[in-house]
């Protein structure tokens, strides 16, 4: 357990979606102030995660039945996108908490819901212990969770990729039980036989603390796990909620790269001497070229809002074509705000000038953070299921990730 989980947390409530998103608005704005200067030092946003606690953010998808907001997956997808906007490292660590807050939400037994929901709303963290190394895909897990005479379970396998994880008060982990079906189970940051590594050394996202957590003999309560492989036995929004979060980091680097760059072009920027002007923010081809990206990161952003919508509609009534429908409207927001994201964190340079691309100032960031973010999920698989569904009607395969 590391130093981050130990401190005590004091978190307030947030009460509805319009406090939710002036917080998180707030918030996002300071996050901005020491971005660049955290990924230049790697330096790990512990503060600022005690402050995400604080907020009461962590806790705006709990049930109202339980204390939460239970604000509309729009609302939760946007404040994603503000806080990506700022730093979307810090954005990028809560998204497994609000999905396995979701996974508690779909199969978690009362009793359950009542112990995790109570700590999420105190400030508590969920981590990840999910991907794996070495296997023959994505989806094929070898840690497994075997039944124990004395009634337990116990846990062994490594994970990888597990974002959250360091900063964790609770890491839920997916594994495969006696039966070979998919579980998460719900296992304390200090239990014995857990250990976390901070080895990420990836090029973008340097801050999440990516790495690698070590399960050896852990033991589980029966009543804390959950049968995670319920979840796509019928119409589910699992895996569309989950991907609506990654768009909105994304459209969050887009809008965040932009937004700099439009700085940077303000206050820096030397106009090139064909254009004969004074400003660099006169030069013709420079406001040509923000109007072009400016469109790019305003579909990504409506796109978000429409796919939000979607999801916010199905869960109405869920039947198998609601769930379709939704999938299929991340997935196209998924598509525009990878493609904004990579635009826009390319073209800052192209429009900032040369002195952009001087280290010290760390203006790069932005396209390593876009570039090694949207290797998750492939946009290009997205593209072939919703052509499908455009062409045919074929809905998309319930596996988590659309």
């Amino acid at each position: 357990m590391t130093e981050i989980a130990e401190r005590p947390v004091t978190a307030r409530v947030i009460a509805d979606a319009d406090e939710a998103l002036a917080v998180a608005a707030g918030f996002a704005e300071r996050l901005a102030a020491g971005a660049a200067d955290r990924d230049a030092r790697r330096e790990l946003p512990r503060a600022e995660l005690d402050e995400l606690s604080a907020s009461g953010l962590l806790g705006i998808t709990v049930p109202r039945e339980f204390g939460g907001a239970q604000v509309p997956t729009a609302v939760a997808a946007e404040v994603f996108r503000l806080l990506a906007s700022g730093d979307p490292n810090v954005a990028q660590i809560p998204h497994s908490h609000f999905v396995y807050v979701n996974a508690l939400r779909q199969n978690g037994t009362d009793a359950l819901q009542r112990l995790l929901f109570a700590e999420v709303l105190a400030g508590k963290r969920f981590g990840n212990a999910q991907s794996e190394l070495g296997t023959k895909h994505v989806q094929d897990y070898r840690t497994r969770l075997r039944s124990d005479p004395a009634g337990d379970h116990v846990l062994d396998g490594v994970k990888h990729y597990s974002t959250g994880a360091l900063f964790a008060h609770w890491i839920p982990v997916l594994a495969k039980d006696d039966a070979d079906r998919i579980v998460v189970a719900y296992v304390p940051a200090d239990a014995d036989g857990l250990t976390v590594v901070d080895d990420w050394d990836g090029m973008g996202q340097r801050t999440t603390a990516s790495g690698t957590v070590h399960l050896a003999g852990v033991r589980v309560p029966a009543e804390h796990v959950v049968p995670h492989h319920l979840t796509f036995t019928g119409p589910q929004l699992y895996g569309a909620r989950a991907q609506i979060l990654h768009t909105a980091i994304d459209a969050g680097i887009a809008r965040g790269a932009l937004t700099e760059a439009a700085e940077f072009v303000r206050t820096r920027s030397r106009p090139w001497f064909e254009a004969g002007v004074e400003h660099a923010t006169d030069d013709p081809l420079t406001v040509q070229r923000f109007g072009e990206l400016e469109v790019s990161v305003r579909a990504a952003e409506a796109l978000l809002a429409v796919a939000g919508a979607a999801i916010d509609r199905a869960q109405e009534d869920l039947d198998d074509a609601g769930a379709a429908a939704a999938s299929i409207a991340v997935a196209t927001a998924k598509a525009a705000a990878d493609r904004a994201a990579l635009e826009v964190t390319n073209a800052l340079f192209e429009v900032a000038g040369t002195r952009s691309a001087l280290d010290s100032l760390n203006l790069h960031r932005h396209w390593r953070n876009a570039r090694t973010h949207t290797l998750h999920d492939p946009v290009r698989w997205k593209i072939q299921h919703i052509g499908r569904f455009v062409l045919t009607g074929t809905p998309p395969p319930r596996h988590g990730v659309l």
